[in-house]
Formats: C-alpha cells, structure tokens, sequence
C-alpha cells in the first residue's frame, strides 16, 4: 500500500463544538499532534491548522480544517493538491454513528455511508479511493435526533470510551503508517471495549 502522508481530523471550527461528538476525527489528529510533539497551525493555503513531523518514524502531515463539517472537502482537497498527495496516502478520521464508543475502525475507501464530511470530501477529491479511521460515537436511536446528538457533548463513561478507542487508534496506526494494513485494523478492531476505562467512571 502507498505509504499514508497526510492524516486529517474532520470537526467543526469554533468553541462552541469544541468536545462535541462531531469532532472526534479532529481530536485523534490533536491527540496525535500532541503525543509526537507536532505543532498545528493555521495556514490559509489549506484552510485549516496544519503541522508537519514524525510519527511512529514517519514524515507525515497532520490536517484539521477550519471549514464547517459539509466544506471538508475544500480543506482536503487543497492540501491533497499543495503537497501532491495522492488519495491513497490519505487517512482522513471521522465520528461514525454506526459504531459504538468504545470502537474505532480502519477502513480502505468504500462510499461516504452518510457522513456529511466524506460525502463533501470525494467529490473534492474526485475519488473515494483513501483510508478512513471511523470512531465510534453510537447512535442515538432515532434519524431525526441524529443532528442534535452529533453536536452535543458525550457523557463522562462515553466519552472515556471514545477516548480510549482514539489512544488505541493511536497505537494501531503504527503499523498502518508502517504500510501494514491488514495487521492495523486487525490489531484495532481486536482493541472493542463495551465499558468505560476504571479511571473514566
């Protein structure tokens, strides 16, 4: 597989959606800004806050867009074309409602699966063709409560879960960024943790 040269979080800008379910993409990329000792910073030529470094010994770019949810594509695409990075050395981490907190997946391409970020971000990039790490935020049990529930903040047990599942995304990506794949999403979806961590309850 091509070697990953650009992870993006997905989110929403300002304080207001700071810690909101909605940005769980943009805190395991400020998680792993922080843990690999790479600054963000905002850079108007890709319409988010950027950093460069090395992660698990690899050069990578880290990607949070300042654009709303639906623009991510803009922020991407930019970036993409900037650094002449092709789709498939891209890891773009998102929320999915389709997965419990406590779980986070790895996936190679496939459709947007409702998420509004992904659905902006293909047509931008003219393929699907890129890696996703989806973490799980659960789902409310009702579509029309969907909204509402993607922008509110997670209770204290869900959100240790989800950051759990972010730290053990962290990890995995390790061997994701090493160019082993399989191994990455075997070694995280084998990670599922149904409880919150002792220390979150």
């Amino acid at each position: 597989m091509p070697s990953i040269r650009l992870i993006v979080g997905l989110g929403n800008p300002g304080p207001e959606y700071v810690g909101t379910r909605h940005n769980a993409g943009a805190d395991f990329v400020d998680t792993l800004a922080t843990r690999h000792n790479i600054t963000l910073a905002p850079e108007k030529k890709v319409a988010g806050r950027l950093g460069r470094g090395q992660v698990f010994g690899q050069d990578v770019r880290l990607l949070v867009p300042d654009t709303y949810m639906n623009n991510s594509g803009r922020s991407v695409a930019l970036a993409s074309r900037y650094f002449d990075i092709e789709a498939a050395s891209l890891l773009i981490a998102h929320d999915e409602l389709d997965i419990p907190p406590g779980s986070s997946r790895f996936k190679d391409g496939g459709g947007h699966g409702g998420h509004n970020g992904l659905r902006d971000i293909i047509p931008a990039l003219g393929t699907a063709d890129f890696w996703r790490l989806r973490i799980g935020i659960g789902h409310p049990g009702s579509a029309k409560q969907v909204s509402r529930w993607v922008l509110s903040k997670a209770g204290k047990n869900e959100q240790a879960l989800i950051d759990y599942s972010i730290d053990e995304a962290i990890l995995a990506s390790e061997l994701l960024l090493a160019g082993d794949g399989i191994k990455a999403m075997t070694q995280l979806h084998s990670s599922d943790r149904t409880q919150a961590p002792a220390d979150g309850l």
